[in-house]
This record gives structure tokens, sequence and C-alpha cells, in this order.
């Protein structure tokens, strides 16, 4: 494959994000791990040498029509429905506008302007389905959740995903050139429950940035964020909603605090939940309802709440924290898993979707099968009272981590890139791929290597 991204390398995608921003601070709203991901592989492409436009949907009037993310990243805010207020459900309604204003700003510049279109999540592949058919270019598409499987995996009190969805996921599948899968279990998804063809699907694994996230110094980390130095401490950091199931860790820890109370000697080390994220989702009709839970169980000065925080405190959280404990219903992978192995820190994960291969079980973190508050507090004792062996995983989750890079997933993207590409041949007009940044003698050259390749 080495090859074929020499000579098919794009020279300026198109990447779609139309229900959140790569911008936005991931634990609010809409944003989380696939905002991440969208400005990390954005930046490591960049890098390669390739320009990236991202077109996500202005949120506020106070969003800039053009930001430079990053050299050689701009993320356009387009202005498609209220800014303020308006439901990701209610979305679809937005996609027209979304998706004239992406194809106006194609028409402003010389025809091939754009060698590539990467969409991100359902609502992003219909925009980038009509505009691969007006401007002849390959479509790849990452779903990074599906309907099907958010629907077979539902947390008690949680709203389905509507039937739009599902149709809309299943007309992308069929329609889009290459598939990015983040896990095989991905992929096997797509081909059992959405018949996509096992030959156009790619599996690229999410990062984490680790020059980031890195091991440091645990009582400093605490200071930082105010956190008691003596005690023992399990974060849990995302959205709060029920796809993310906190309250699985809340009833578990509440168990482990009754065992422990009715001890003859209780532990000197008291166990602390750190929760760190704000409501989103079906989250935000209670958002005041883990601390409610927290409340009816008796231990809020057990628990204590900090807002989403920005990456450089988000990593002083995770090596603060003994354990990160990430019970969801559903991931397609769980960056926050390597995110805190890479940190240093073991994880207790729900043995679910992308986790299974986040975290390596029994070496760099534990997988928990299921939500029973039983299993998780027998989890939760089993670590937090052994600290020998969380010292063994911390080590251990590290080098796991190590495996996770945005470096290795663009490598992954470019292979998926060259597919679509060779699969795809585009003529342009003009006898060329001519760009208006004056590079027309490296546009012409890129075109005809990449006119050989298809050729060979």
């Amino acid at each position: 494959m080495v090859s074929q991204r020499l000579d098919l390398r794009p020279h300026r995608i198109a990447v779609l994000s139309v229900h959140t921003s790569p911008l936005a601070q991931p634990g609010t709203g809409d944003a989380g791990g696939m905002n991440v991901y969208v400005l990390q592989t954005a930046i490591e492409l960049a890098r390669r040498g390739i320009e990236v436009e991202i077109f996500t949907r202005a949120t506020s009037s106070h969003d800039e029509p053009l930001v430079e993310a990053a050299p050689g990243v701009l993320v356009r805010n387009v202005a498609a429905g209220p800014f303020e207020g308006l439901d990701k459900n209610d979305l679809p309604t937005q996609l027209c506008p979304f998706a004239a204003e992406v194809l106006r700003t194609e028409a402003r510049n010389l025809p091939g302007h754009y060698d590539l279109i990467h969409s991100h999540y359902w609502l992003s592949g219909q925009v980038g389905w009509l505009a691969r058919d007006r401007w002849r270019v390959p479509m790849v598409h990452t779903a990074h959740t599906l309907a099907a499987v958010k629907n077979a995996y539902l947390a008690e009190g949680d709203c389905p995903e509507p039937a739009v969805r599902e149709i809309g996921e299943k007309q992308i599948v069929a329609e889009a050139d290459r598939l990015v899968a983040n896990t095989a279990e991905e992929a096997r998804q797509l081909v059992e429950l959405y018949g996509a063809n096992p030959e156009h699907i790619d599996v690229a694994l999410p990062g984490a940035d680790l020059t980031r996230y890195q091991p440091g110094d645990k009582l400093a980390a605490r200071r930082e964020l105010g956190l008691p130095a003596h005690e023992r401490i399990v974060a849990f950091v995302g959205r709060i909603q029920p796809l993310k199931a906190p309250d699985v860790l809340v009833r578990a820890a509440a168990k482990v605090l009754a065992d422990e109370a009715a001890l003859p000697r209780p532990p000197q080390r008291p166990l602390r939940v750190v929760i760190v994220g704000g409501p989103s989702g079906s989250g935000l009709k209670k958002p005041e309802v883990l601390i409610e839970l927290a409340a009816a169980l008796g231990i809020s000065d057990r628990v204590t709440f900090l807002p989403p925080q920005p990456a450089h405190r988000l990593v002083q959280v995770y090596r603060a924290a003994d354990l990160v404990a990430v019970p969801s219903y559903n991931e397609s992978f769980g960056l926050v898993a390597i995110e805190a192995q890479a940190s240093g820190t073991p994880v207790l994960a729900a043995d679910v979707g992308g986790l299974s291969t986040a975290v390596h079980d029994g070496v760099s973190g534990l997988l928990v099968p299921g939500h029973q508050t039983d299993d998780w507090a027998a989890a939760l004792h089993s670590l937090v009272d052994d600290p020998g062996r969380l010292e063994d995983m911390g080590r251990a989750a590290v080098g796991h981590a190590a495996n996770f890079s945005w470096a290795h997933t663009a490598d992954a993207l470019l292979d998926s890139y060259a597919a679509a590409l060779a699969r795809t041949p585009i003529v342009r007009p003009h006898g060329g791929n001519l760009h208006t940044d004056g590079n027309h003698a490296r546009s012409l050259a890129l075109w005809r290597r990449r006119m050989g390749a298809v050729r060979r």
C-alpha cells in the first residue's frame, strides 16, 4: 500500500462534520471523541502536505466563517439553521442549506479544487454523497456510531435512534466509495447489519496525542485540580448521558463504600469518584440526575463534579486518578480509554464495542461484562484495594497505548484514500487538477501520477 499512498495522495480534501465542530470543547453538547478524531487526523494529514478544509455547522453568531485550526487545516463554519437551540435530531432539516454552502464554496474555485471528500457521521454522509456526485470525486465515510448498534445496546431510560437515521446510514453505506471503521468489530457490524461490501471497508484505529498524554506527577496533578492527596480516586470523563453510563460507576462506588463502612477497620484511604463532563443528548432532560443519584445513595461527599476540561487540564485528570472508568453501553472505540492509559492510568471498562480493542483486558485494565452494580463493584474492589496491581497495570497501560497514535491513524486513512481514488479515476477539465494557489505544475504532476497509477 505504500506505493499507492505515494501515487494517489490527495492534494486537498473536504472533510464534512455537520453536527459538531472539531473546535468545540469535548464533553459539552454533542462534542466528544469524534471532534478530537476529526481535528487530530486533519492535523496529521496536513503535516504530510495535504490541505484539509473542514465544513461544520456554525452554532454561534460569534463563529468566524473561516478559522485556521492549524497550519494547513481550515475550518469553515457554515450558517445552516438557528445558531442555538437546534437539537441534533432536527439537523436533517438543515442538510439542504448546509449542502448548498458546501457546493457554493467549491464553485468559487477552479474545477478540481477538492480531490476527495471524507464525511463523518451519517448527517455528513448525506451531504458528502451529493457533493461527490457534483464534483465527481470519491467519498470516504466514517460512521463513528451506528444507529442499529446503539439501539441494540440501549441504556435503560435512553431514547432509541430514529428510523430516519438508520435509513440514512444504509444509503450512505451503499453509496460511499470506501468505509472507514474504527475497529474490526465495527467493520463486522457494517457488513452484518448494513450489508456493506467487506472489500470496501478499511480499518483505521483511532489514537491519542502521545506527546500530550504521558505519565506525570500524581500529587501535583491532584493539587492542581484541588483533589485530596491521600484518597483512592476513580474518574469518569465524558458526556453525561445514559449511553455513557456514569450512573453505573456511581452505583458501584456506593456499594464499595457501603461494604467498606461495614468493615471493622474501614480503609484509611477512602474512595472518591470524580465526574468530568457536562450533560448531553438525552441527558439534557435531567441535567442534575447524577447529583441527585449521589445524594439518594448517600455518597454526595464522595463524588466530585468537574466541568469539561481542555486537553492540557484533562491530562492532569488522568494523572490524578488511580483508575479511569468507561462504563458505556456502546463505544465505537473509546478515546478516553487510550488517553488515560497513555497517561499511565489503568482503565476499568465495559466489554462492549471498541473498548475490547482499546483496553488490554487483565494487562492494562479490566473489562466488565454487562452493567450490573455487583459486577462493577467487585471489579472496583479488586483494583482499588490492590495498589501494586494498579501500578503494574499503569506501566503496561503506557506500552499498550503506544500502539495507538494519530500518526498511525493518518497512515491508515491515506491507504483508504488511495483505494478510493484508484477505484474512482477522476478526469479533470482543463487537462489537470488546477488550483488557485499558483502551484499548477505540482498539481498537474500529481494528476499525471494518479492517472498513471490508475491505468496500471
